[in-house]
């Protein structure tokens, strides 16, 4: 079995990657208006809105079928579950020790990927994921303590990526990306409705969010999108790790919008995440499963 076509799931996730942050950003402007359930809540209508409309213009909502609903359920829980977890987290810890935490996914990704797609741990993608590991450590440097239930969760969200981005890799090999868009957009609009509507209250968006609800709808339907294309073109050993990226993308625009400082450390450490993820496209040889 070849690599597939690591180049090309390198640039898919690329933009996978400028999607995640510009939803981010939306993400942190629109969260004074509303809570956690409501922007996935919103977030997902507004997603499954564009896939449908484009879906039906272009004709792909044809490939949608009712083919591996469980694993369709599988993937979509699993990630609605570490996205919660992750927001959890994020309001209880420091940001460094949340992303510290998160960034273990790719090392979830690696670990478990023999158990659900059948893909071989290679030694070159287990190197890639410890050196990019280690840069995000550099970068955040966590405080050391006691784990506690934040802590858990943010630990727990990393695993609930991981498997999302395994579960997505097994769908590619039978499912379009509409089909799997289809059912990531309407699954979690469903999750979100009935978690925001748990305490009674769904806050309607108000005029100067609805334009950042949108942007997290659009951003974060074409961060799936790449992601799910990604994929579909190499293992999800080979283009989890390149997710680090994401980090040295954030710096950038913490310190260009937020005034958030760098130092010579965060440099350093994003070196080294550059370096794993050079070492995890590059050209290597054939591997088995």
């Amino acid at each position: 079995m070849t690599e597939g076509h690591p180049l090309r799931a390198g640039l898919w996730m690329l933009a996978a990657i400028g999607s995640f942050s510009t939803m981010a950003v939306a993400g942190r402007e629109v969260s004074f208006a509303h809570d956690t359930f409501e922007i996935l809540l919103y977030r997902s209508i507004v997603s499954f809105c564009i896939v449908l409309v484009i879906g039906g213009a272009t004709g792909a909502l044809r490939q949608v079928n009712t083919q591996n609903m469980r694993l369709h359920l599988l993937r979509n829980t699993s990630h609605f579950i570490g996205q919660n977890l992750w927001f959890y987290a994020l309001a209880l810890l420091p940001l460094a020790q949340v992303i510290s935490l998160e960034f273990t996914s790719p090392i979830w990704v690696a670990l478990l990927a023999p158990l659900v797609v059948g893909e071989a741990l290679t030694r070159r993608s287990g190197l890639a994921a410890l050196v990019g590991f280690i840069g995000v450590v550099i970068v955040v440097r966590p405080e050391i303590g006691g784990l506690s239930p934040p802590m858990f969760a943010a630990l727990g969200s990393a695993v609930g990526f991981a498997f999302s981005a395994l579960f997505t890799r097994k769908l590619t090999r039978t499912a379009s990306i509409t089909c799997i868009m289809f059912w990531l957009t309407l699954m979690q609009a469903i999750m979100g409705l009935i978690c925001a509507g748990l305490d009674g209250q769904i806050a309607l968006p108000t005029a100067p969010a609805m334009p950042w609800l949108a942007l997290i709808g659009l951003s974060g339907l074409s961060a799936h999108f790449c992601l799910s294309s990604a994929l579909s073109l190499a293992p999800a050993t080979t283009v989890m790790p390149m997710d680090f990226l994401r980090l040295p993308v954030l710096t950038l625009i913490g310190l260009l919008l937020y005034g958030e400082p760098v130092d010579a450390l965060v440099i350093l450490g994003a070196a080294l995440i550059f370096a794993a993820n050079w070492l995890n496209l590059s050209p290597s040889r054939r591997f088995k499963r």
